[in-house]
């Protein structure tokens, strides 16, 4: 068993082709920036909608640890105190409340996968797995790579890298593409963004790319954070230094990720918040890349 907390069907940027998204609770990164901060912790968890609650105080009636209360019409969640049984999502009338992530077994999630076998196979597409970190549920990951590779399914896997090394030599057999984050350039900047120093996700990085392994480097740039000539430099000479990767793909920031971090009790001061990146920013981003020598992956 494993703890999923979305299956994106038809989905056109985690991977060629058209592909179905699998993605797993738990991550060892707290990046400022995580566009998927609900996936930070591997159990399940309570996610409250604030604008849509009433105030009725039926979800205080429901609880049975008393891990809700009202308050100058506001309701709040003690987290201490909540299981995530449910049955305050059971009796919500709005719609306020909602389960992320659900326990399911490898084969209930590879059956779902297949529903959408002749897109992948007219399109070049399959299953990709992300997150969170993939790799923080060791286990389920193993199962899902083998019943995914039996069902013939083309499989991309999204990391950080900041994983055990014997993992990654163990699913190499399996996976086609790894999509392989390159957030910061040095350690105390990596952990001045994520929370963890980059050796051991350079180190892993070069392991796969010595080994001839399928990688497409994937790069988070925030604006005024980490797009520095120096940053974009570096990645750049990381292609150079192993020309047989399959690209770099620069994905912009968004600001989606602050809010559904909230929802699940996560402050807000935790998170990065500014505007979105204009299209122009990113342009730029990949044409001093290209300056330097780069190829960008074309993802779709």
């Amino acid at each position: 068993m494993g703890v999923v907390f979305n299956i994106q069907r038809c989905s056109l940027q985690d991977g060629p082709g058209i592909r179905t998204t699998v993605f797993l609770k738990g991550c060892p990164l707290r990046c400022k920036w995580c566009h998927n901060p609900e996936s930070w912790h591997r159990k399940p968890e309570l996610s409250f909608f604030k604008h849509k609650c009433g105030a009725c105080g039926v979800c205080v009636k429901a609880c049975p640890r008393s891990a809700r209360s009202i308050s100058d019409g506001v309701c709040a969640i003690d987290r201490a105190l909540c299981t995530v049984c449910g049955e305050c999502v059971k009796k919500c009338f709005n719609d306020a409340l909602t389960i992320i992530g659900e326990e399911k077994t490898a084969e209930q999630v590879i059956a779902e996968v297949k529903r959408d076998m002749p897109f992948y196979e007219r399109s070049g597409g399959g299953l990709t797995l992300s997150g969170g970190e993939p790799f923080a549920q060791p286990e389920f990951l193993c199962s899902l790579l083998a019943a995914g590779k039996q069902a013939g399914l083309h499989i991309c896997v999204e990391t950080c890298g900041y994983v055990d090394e014997q993992l990654l030599r163990d699913s190499m057999p399996y996976v086609d593409i790894y999509l392989y984050d390159y957030k910061a350039t040095g350690a105390e900047n990596h952990k001045a963004f994520t929370g963890v120093t980059n050796e051991r996700i350079l180190s892993n990085l070069y392991m796969l790319l010595e080994n001839r392994a399928s990688v497409i480097l994937r790069c988070p740039m925030i604006q005024g954070e980490n797009d520095t000539v120096q940053h974009l430099a570096a990645i750049a000479e990381l292609y150079k230094t192993y020309p047989h990767m399959l690209g770099v793909e620069i994905m912009a920031y968004h600001n989606m990720g602050r809010d559904k971090g909230v929802r699940v009790g996560i402050d807000a001061g935790e998170m990065t918040d500014m505007p979105l990146t204009p299209e122009s920013t990113k342009a730029e981003w990949i044409k001093t890349l290209r300056d330097f020598g780069c190829n960008i992956a074309k993802i779709g």
